[in-house]
């Protein structure tokens, strides 16, 4: 009975909410969700509340939007949220200047970050043209990453996302990746549908399409991959002022992919190369590992390292292995030092913290 009453207080203010804000956010549409025990539902208004605040009418709602995510707390109960919404609460407290900062800690891939810099002054620009009344290009925000595996794109992608919030550009900036698996259906006729209900879950933000060439990799006879091509097409028109949708995968066979459907490459604006990694950046990136995690690597163990992983690099088959390979090295590595540090009968924290030249291979 108490939850019931929570509930028609919670449907109240929503409803006040969607009036003052012109239903931009469907605040009602959310609640029904929450009754219908759609997953992530509960996320879904705290997200929408949180994009409240880039609103023009923020001063006077912001008592209203503190109302309703106290309502839903006393509704749902608060452990449901509290994990999620505090990770949600950090993302949303980013600031435009923090963001970028975070693109451009990100080791190499300068000139992927000049060209997302340029490309979100360009659509900053844009969003302030339209809001004096005067028009803004016919260009589209949607993008195409280009590169290898373990490049930094979906990094990116995130980063983009969450500056794109920042500025007002995207309503919420969320991120949501997908394959082909999350693309195409089992049964014919119902691929549309699918892309379709994914699109508008990712409506507001950023949709992210890794290794997107999947989709049409058999051309020739695969109906489904060019019903979801014709259906992606059109949404991509269709939102491109509240979507961003990024495809990304090896350079060849994108350029096979833009092939597949007349008119599909004319809706991406921003083709964005992301070169592979060199030995010195990898070592880099080993490091940051290291310190994220309470590692230091003595120096010819550094040394060591360096020559193992150019070595590595000018082996065919670890050609373009980027960030994933050294990933696996640095997880090899610590658990080279694990089981050397088993065989001691007592061990410092400098030996628990430091790599040492007969942990690298």
């Amino acid at each position: 009975m108490i939850s019931e009453t929570y509930l028609k207080l919670l449907k109240s203010e929503v409803k006040k909410l969607d009036d003052l804000t012109n239903n931009s956010y469907e605040f009602e549409t959310v609640i029904q969700e929450i009754v219908d025990n759609k997953k992530h539902s509960e996320l879904e208004l705290i997200k929408r509340l949180g994009n409240l605040s880039n609103d023009d009418k923020f001063p006077k709602i912001k008592e209203r939007q503190s109302t309703v995510l106290e309502l839903l707390y006393k509704y749902l109960g608060s452990r449901l949220i509290d994990s999620e919404y505090a990770i949600l609460k950090e993302i949303n407290a980013k600031s435009f200047e923090e963001l970028s900062d975070e693109l451009n800690s990100l080791i190499g891939l300068e000139n992927v970050k000049k060209e997302i810099e340029d490309l979100v002054i360009f659509n900053k620009v844009q969003k302030n043209r339209e809001k004096i009344g005067l028009k803004k290009t016919n260009r589209t925000m949607h993008m195409a990453f280009l590169g290898n595996p373990g490049t930094g794109k979906t990094t990116v992608a995130r980063i983009v996302g969450n500056m794109y919030r920042s500025l007002g550009i995207l309503s919420k900036g969320h991120f949501i990746e997908a394959t082909r698996t999350d693309l195409i259906a089992e049964y014919q006729g119902q691929t549309a549908l699918k892309v379709k209900r994914l699109i508008q879950k990712a409506k507001g933000g950023v949709l992210f399409i890794d290794e997107a060439y999947s989709i049409t990799e058999n051309e020739k006879s695969d109906s489904y991959g060019r019903e979801c091509l014709t259906e992606l097409t059109k949404a991509l028109e269709d939102y491109r002022d509240d979507l961003v949708v990024i495809v990304a995968g090896y350079d060849d066979l994108m350029k096979k992919f833009f092939e597949s459907n007349p008119g599909l490459k004319s809706r991406f604006n921003y083709f964005i190369e992301f070169e592979d990694y060199t030995v010195n950046q990898m070592f880099e990136i080993f490091l940051s590992y290291c310190k994220n995690e309470d590692y230091i690597i003595e120096e010819s163990a550094a040394d060591k390292l360096k020559t193992f992983l150019e070595k590595q690099s000018d082996m065919s088959e670890n050609k373009n292995a980027n960030g994933r390979f050294v990933r696996n090295v640095f997880d090899k590595i610590i658990m080279n030092q694990a089981k050397r540090l088993s065989n001691l009968s007592f061990a410092t924290k400098e030996n628990y913290v430091t790599i040492l030249e007969d942990d690298i291979f």
